[in-house]
Order: structure tokens, then C-alpha cells, then sequence
């Protein structure tokens, strides 16, 4: 167990220090199918994209009052740019920007109730991927239940969806339109620390996402700060990924028109993929620190861990008592048999 005192399989303790810590993360992750635990998060994450995405658009439509009139040009010039990286200007002009203005102008309560009913099980799929990943990790995944489980999976979610909800429209303002929304005096002012800290806020908010994450995930849960590394990990790991993956767009975009139609949606997957991955190496790493250096655990955390094992032990004793009452019942049973077939032989008279 990767939460108890640190012990190889063969009995001998690991070795500490940054060598066995990177040894054993790497072993750890290697057990673990880690590239399974990525695909199939990938999977997930790709097919709860297009109804997530339907339904954020038909949600701001009835959230644009909230950050300025501009906000839907905004996010409608992103989305339309985008698209002709991707479809033909034919297609973007007839299709997609007539539907992107009519979702995002009216509220389309359909298209969020639709968009989102489909995007709640393909993404609460993929949350499951990421929990059963992580509690894999850290030897815990027979610990919560299956059902309650799923149902926890889909309570990160629709959080999850709440935060993308209120932060999409600030990505689509960007760190360019964000000082318009001050008054002119301060616009100079606040327009150089927009500047300075944007990026930064995001990927500290991305980092505290995933510690987040990494966290509420166990069923015994660790100290906060000790998902931090794994979250450093993961954000670190994402981010050399993507920059591999934009060289790789834009080398295959020069060799012609197909390989660069081709080259989105292999983008896609890959982008999905570099996350789960991400994720799960970080969750690996949390698990390997956890096995190195334990971490010390607080007074509510013994009572609930005790509690925990109360149960599972009360459980497997019911499950073994079932088991032997019905052991017990069959073999009860043959006596009763045998005596009635006993008695119902006719009995013989000596003269």
C-alpha cells in the first residue's frame, strides 16, 4: 500500500533521494497502464467535447449580461477565426457562423438541455477516468464504492462545468479587451498588469485545479499541499506537450492541404491524450512521494481511515457469514433426507 510505511515488494525499504523517487514514479506508472488510463480518458474527453461546447455556447446567451455587451462579439470572433483554421470558408460562412450567432444570440434552452445531458455522461465518463486513475495510483481504488463512485465522478463534473461556465467568457476576453471594462484613468495601469499576470493567474489557477483534484479524488484523503508536486508535475508535463504539439502543427500544416486537414483531428486526440497522461503521471508521483515519505496523519484522519477499515472488515465478515450459512444449511439439510427416507421404509415384523 502506497499509504503506509514505505516498503518495496521484496520486503527491502526503496531507496530515497530523487533517483528512486523518479525510479519509482516511473515503475509505478508503468504497473499501471498509464498510457491505457490516458487513452481511455482521452476517449472520454473527445467525445464529451462537441455537446460541452453546444452547451457552454447556448449558456451564454443567458449569462452575457453578467460581463459586458462586447462578450458575445467576442467569443463569436473566436469561435468563427478558429473555424477557418480548420473547415472551408464556405463551410464556416454557411454553417458554422450562422449557428455559433443563433446559439449564442437567443439562449438556445434546447441545445443547453440537450448538450449538456449528452456532455454529462461522456464527461462524467471521463472524471471517472481521472478518479479511477488516481485512486489506482495510490492503492485505494477498492476502497469507495463502485456506485458512489460514478455518482462522485458526476458531482466533480457538474462543478467542474460551473467553473467553465463562469471562466470561459474571461478566456474569451483575453488579456487585450479585459482593461476596456475599467474606467479610462485606469485602463494605462491596469492594462500592464493584465499583461504581466494573465498567464501566470491562469496556470496557478490550473495548478490549484489539479491539486484540487488530486485531493478530493481519494477516499483517505492526503494532506492538500501533498498533491502540490504532482500538480507541478502535470502542469509541467502539459505544457512541454502542447509546445511539442504546436511544432508538430505547424510543420505538418506546410507538407499540403490534406495532411493539414488531417492534422486537426490528430491534434485533437493527441491534446486529449497529453491530459490524461499529464494527470496520471502526477497522481503516480503524489503516490511515490506518498510511499517514500509518508505523510502524518491528523486526528480526523485516523478516525475516518479507522472507521473506513471498520467497515470493509464488518462487510467481508457478513459476506463470509452469508457463505457459511448457506454451507451450514446444505449440509442440514442431508440428515433431514436421510431420516425421511428412513421412515418411509415399510418396517418388518419378526414372527
Amino acid at each position: 500500500m502506497s499509504d503506509g510505511h514505505p516498503q518495496a515488494a521484496d520486503g527491502v525499504a526503496p531507496r530515497r533521494g530523487p533517483g528512486g523517487l523518479v525510479k519509482r514514479t516511473f515503475k509505478r506508472a508503468w504497473d499501471g497502464s498509464i498510457f491505457s488510463e490516458a487513452a481511455e480518458a482521452a476517449f472520454w474527453q473527445t467525445l464529451s467535447l462537441p455537446p460541452l461546447l453546444l452547451g457552454l455556447l447556448g449558456s451564454l446567451g443567458f449569462v452575457s449580461g453578467w460581463f459586458g455587451p462586447h462578450i458575445l462579439d467576442e467569443v463569436q470572433d473566436r469561435i468563427v477565426g478558429f473555424s477557418f483554421t480548420i473547415f472551408s470558408d464556405n463551410v464556416v460562412r454557411d454553417i458554422v457562423t450562422p449557428t455559433v450567432e443563433d446559439i449564442l444570440r437567443t439562449g438556445r434552452g434546447e441545445v443547453v438541455s440537450i448538450g449538456f445531458l449528452i456532455s454529462l455522461w461522456a464527461g462524467s465518463s471521463a472524471m471517472a477516468s481521472f478518479v479511477d486513475a488516481i485512486t489506482s495510483a495510490h492503492d485505494q481504488y477498492t476502497v469507495r464504492n463502485p456506485v458512489w463512485q460514478r455518482i462522485f465522478a458526476l458531482l466533480l463534473y457538474m462543478v467542474s462545468l460551473v467553473g467553465l461556465i463562469v471562466g470561459l467568457p474571461l478566456l474569451a476576453l483575453g488579456p487585450d479587451i479585459l482593461p476596456n471594462f475599467f474606467p479610462a484613468s485606469w485602463r494605462e495601469q491596469v492594462s500592464f498588469y493584465v499583461d504581466l499576470l494573465y498567464y501566470p493567474t491562469l496556470g496557478i489557477l490550473a495548478l490549484l485545479a489539479v491539486t484540487t483534484l488530486y485531493k478530493l479524488a481519494l477516499p483517505r484523503k492526503l494532506p492538500w499541499h501533498r498533491g502540490l508536486p504532482g500538480a507541478v508535475l502535470a502542469v509541467a508535463v502539459f505544457l512541454l506537450s502542447s509546445s511539442l504539439l504546436r511544432l508538430y502543427i505547424e510543420w505538418i500544416t506546410t507538407t499540403g492541404y490534406t495532411y493539414g486537414a488531417l492534422a486537426t483531428p490528430i491534434a485533437l486526440l493527441l491534446f486529449t491524450f497529453f491530459i490524461g497522461f499529464a494527470i496520471v503521471l502526477g497522481a503516480h508521483f503524489n503516490a511515490a512521494i506518498q510511499e517514500l515519505w509518508p505523510a502524518k496523519m491528523t486526528r480526523r484522519q485516523r478516525r475516518r481511515w479507522r472507521r473506513l477499515e471498520m467497515e470493509r472488515v464488518a462487510e467481508h465478515i457478513r459476506a463470509e457469514n452469508v457463505t457459511t450459512d448457506g454451507v451450514i444449511s446444505e449440509n442440514s439439510d442431508a440428515p433431514d433426507v436421510a431420516r425421511t427416507e428412513s421412515s418411509s421404509r415399510p418396517t418388518q415384523t419378526h414372527p
